[in-house]
């Protein structure tokens, strides 16, 4: 007799039985899986120590740099330009008085076309560009000649410094061609458009387009209405300076004007530099809290709760411990020249059971005033606190390094998990399919065997009814 269900042709619970021989094969799964699960938890752990070791040695690398120590802020009585300074500036004011902005050349041609498209020669031409002696040529193809082909053209080569577009006046002839210099100044301006004909042996009439864009700075002739080009001009305490751009660099040592609209005749603007102090206490700061972070997270890590008796992802874990210590060491081994030999001295200690830094702002502040060479000596220094702290950070977390082993040797030991996990899931699924066999073998049986039992205890019954009757 067909069987629907194991179990039912025996009276047997053999599913029930079947569910609880899985549960139990499955244990061995959910040890691999639990330990895999520690394993991942050790390689996330490892990836938050090194991303916490990476924003210290972000922090200690501004503190070794010399645009930290010694910086200066701008500030300007009116809007005729803006300023920036750097550590090289010297602290003081200065009368600026911005007498002309630099301005770009434009050519505008005098007259304009009726059709942008119309073909102006039966031949090539190569159109050549002088600027500040530098000759540069756009070749332009017979069927490209049109006023907006050369436009294309002019526009398709970076290096010519000059940028050309179409203007459009509303007239009975709109299409008009303008010339801009890319740059500022005068050295940017075109001083000469020529025309020549790609081939010279083909006779090719190129007379439309030297009417067209022909310009001579020498002999301007009538092809174009130039707006001349112009440098910027100012005078820094009554000393003229003249430049090519408004954006003018170290006419002030270490400092950058942005030239933005001309003062009145008579009535120059001040700049004033002076010590920003809170540059280097942000480095400062910064660089507290990125070191606390990272103590913060490796004790998190390493943490036991006696109370559940629970672990943390890394607790007794060597590599934590390491990178705590020799962090640690890193600011006790810098050494410096200056006055200040360790960082207490300018007001930053440490708390001896946890380990934290804190900062005395106020007497840091006193440093930085009056000591900033000190200051910079003990951070910036050959030995000094970024140079230690970025080389052991370094060791930890550059490519191949402590962190790099470790992660790797534990993705293998996941990827090994993974092949253990499978293989035993395999075989736990061989061995139920087994188990299922034999199961519904024995379910047949025993149905086969009752099915014969009630047929002999039938006729036993009808033999002994066939007794009484007689």
């Amino acid at each position: 007799m067909a069987i629907s269900s194991i179990g039912v042709g025996a009276g047997l619970p053999l599913d029930e039985l079947l569910d609880q021989l899985r549960t139990s094969e499955n244990q061995a799964l959910a040890l691999i899986q639990t330990r895999a699960t520690t394993v991942q938890s050790r390689l996330s752990a490892y990836g938050t120590i090194k991303s916490s070791i990476e924003a210290l040695k972000t922090a200690a690398a501004a503190l070794g740099k010399t645009e930290t120590f010694g910086a200066l802020k701008t500030s300007v009585n009116g809007d005729a330009f803006t300023a920036t300074a750097t550590s090289k500036a010297i602290a003081g004011q200065y009368s600026i008085e911005v007498t002309q902005l630099a301005s770009s050349q434009t050519l505008t041609s005098s007259s304009g076309m009726a059709d942008r498209k119309e073909k102006l020669a039966d031949g090539g031409v190569d159109i050549a560009f002088t600027i500040g002696g530098d000759t540069k040529t756009v070749t332009v193809a017979q069927d490209q000649t049109s006023l907006e082909g050369i436009v294309k053209a002019i526009n398709g080569d970076s290096s010519l410094g000059v940028a050309a577009t179409i203007v459009n006046d509303g007239s009975g002839t709109p299409h008009r061609l303008l010339l801009t210099a890319k740059k500022t100044g005068e050295e940017a301006a075109v001083q000469s458009i020529t025309v020549a004909a790609s081939d010279t042996s083909a006779g090719t009439d190129i007379s439309r387009v030297e009417g067209l864009i022909g310009y001579d700075s020498a002999n301007p002739g009538s092809n174009f209405t130039e707006k001349a080009a112009q440098n910027a001009t100012l005078l820094i305490n009554d000393i003229p300076v003249e430049s090519q751009s408004n954006t003018i660099e170290d006419a002030i040592e270490g400092v950058t004007l942005t030239l933005t609209k001309e003062n009145e005749a008579g009535k120059p603007s001040v700049l004033s530099l002076t010590a920003d102090d809170s540059v280097t206490s942000k480095a400062v700061n910064t660089f507290v809290t990125a070191y606390n972070n990272l103590q913060g997270i490796i004790k998190t890590l390493t943490s036991y709760d006696v109370d559940a008796q629970k672990g943390s992802a890394l607790t007794g874990d060597s590599l934590a411990r390491q990178v705590q210590s020799q962090i640690r060491d890193a600011l006790n081994a810098a050494a410096s020249s200056g006055a200040f030999k360790t960082m207490s001295q300018m007001g930053i200690s440490t708390n001896p059971s946890d380990g934290v830094l804190k900062v005395d702002n106020d007497k840091l502040a006193a440093a930085l005033k009056d000591h900033m060479s000190d200051v910079q000596k003990l951070f910036a220094g050959e030995n000094g606190i970024s140079a230690k702290m970025s080389s052991v950070a370094d060791a930890f977390v550059k490519s191949g390094g402590i962190i790099s082993s470790a992660t790797d040797s534990i993705t293998n030991t996941l990827k090994d998990l993974e092949k253990q996990y499978n293989s035993t899931s395999d075989r736990i699924d061989a061995k139920m399919e087994t188990y299922r066999k034999q199961f519904t073998q024995l379910d047949s049986m025993m149905a086969q065997m009752n099915s014969v039992s009630s047929y002999l205890t039938q006729q036993l019954s009808m033999l002994a009814n066939i007794g009484k009757e007689k």
